[in-house]
């Protein structure tokens, strides 16, 4: 059987995204599941290999299909980002910045050719990509504008061990968040985790969706939005063919046993429960594209890149989950 090739983009090139990018390569568990390539200058993929102790042949493909995952060998597809002598560690940049988005941009650009079958993209610096100029809050709307898609068509999904958490909003204030909470997006990010979740292997999904208010509302005694918004809005996933239960109240709902996701609709709803359970094996995961792309939750890691100390753990499960194995 032929193993699918899955694009790893290097994330900010000064920070560990390119040392965990190499690790989670060479690691057997992912080379038992697809064929990596690395998306990105290959002076910087050299120069972390070194810093890592890391002794591996660097393959350049004009294409990324042609991924061989040889023994001993790393397949990269080249973009060009520095001239020799130009690159420094865990400096902060704009060229870094639009390093980072750059080879995330060619891995989408090759899956949307059919290339490959998935990307997972390395921890970027959102300071490094303000300084070049460029609008970003996130991987999701970066993914949509890419697919050249409508920004609020794209959710995150939160991912650890078996837990995987939907968001409706992300990064704007409360207020903002309110605005966008109408029940057409509500269904909308139900139905993408019901298509993410078969896309991954899961047949029949099942989702959990959590309340705006305090105990999704108490049936009136705080705020109406989960009897007049949520309930219709699951309704209609519902109708649509999804196997979708709630509103719960966003505090308990994750203590509910049976559930292949669950969804919430701020930001922090869902961030902290992932974070004070398994701060450093959380990928996050686009879902509403065409493209299964995916990212790990923690930093670009600039005071300790090139010293072999980045942990690819979320990234090796990343992958897994990518591959349909995780």
């Amino acid at each position: 059987m032929t193993l699918p090739v899955l694009a790893i983009a290097l994330g900010d090139p000064a920070g560990i995204g390119p040392e965990l990018a190499l690790k989670a390569a060479l690691h057997p568990r992912t080379r038992g599941l697809c064929r990596p390539i690395l998306v990105g200058d290959p002076g910087v993929i050299a120069i972390h290999a070194a810093g890592a102790g890391i002794d591996a042949r660097l393959v350049e493909h004009a294409s990324a299909e042609h991924a061989a995952a040889a023994p001993g060998t790393v397949d990269v597809l080249p973009r060009q980002h520095f001239a020799p002598g130009e690159f420094a560690l865990s400096s902060v940049t704009a060229q870094n910045g639009r390093a980072a988005l750059d080879s995330a941009s060619a891995a989408i650009a090759a899956a949307r050719a059919g290339q490959v079958h998935a990307v997972l993209a390395a921890p970027m610096n959102q300071t490094a990509i303000a300084a070049a100029g460029i609008a970003f809050d996130g991987y999701p709307t970066f993914v949509a504008r890419e697919c050249g898609m409508a920004e609020e068509d794209v959710f995150l999904m939160l991912c650890f061990d078996t837990t995987r958490i939907v968001h409706i909003t992300l990064h704007v204030p409360v207020a903002r968040a309110l605005q966008l909470l109408t029940r057409d997006r509500i269904t909308a990010a139900i139905l993408a985790a019901d298509n993410a979740l078969k896309r991954l292997g899961i047949p029949r999904p099942r989702i959990a969706v959590g309340g705006l208010n305090p105990h999704a509302g108490e049936g009136g005694l705080f705020g109406t939005e989960d009897d007049t918004i949520t309930t219709p809005a699951i309704a209609a996933a519902r109708e649509a063919g999804a196997d979708v239960d709630g509103p719960f109240g966003a505090d308990t709902m994750f203590h509910k046993p049976g559930y292949d996701a669950f969804t919430v609709m701020l930001h922090d709803q869902g961030h902290i429960a992932a974070k004070m359970v398994a701060a450093h094996r959380t990928a996050g995961l686009t879902i509403g594209a065409p493209v299964l792309f995916s990212s790990v939750a923690h930093g670009s890691g600039h005071d300790i890149a090139g010293r072999g100390q980045a942990n690819p753990t979320a990234m090796i499960e990343a992958v897994a989950r990518l591959c349909g194995a995780g």
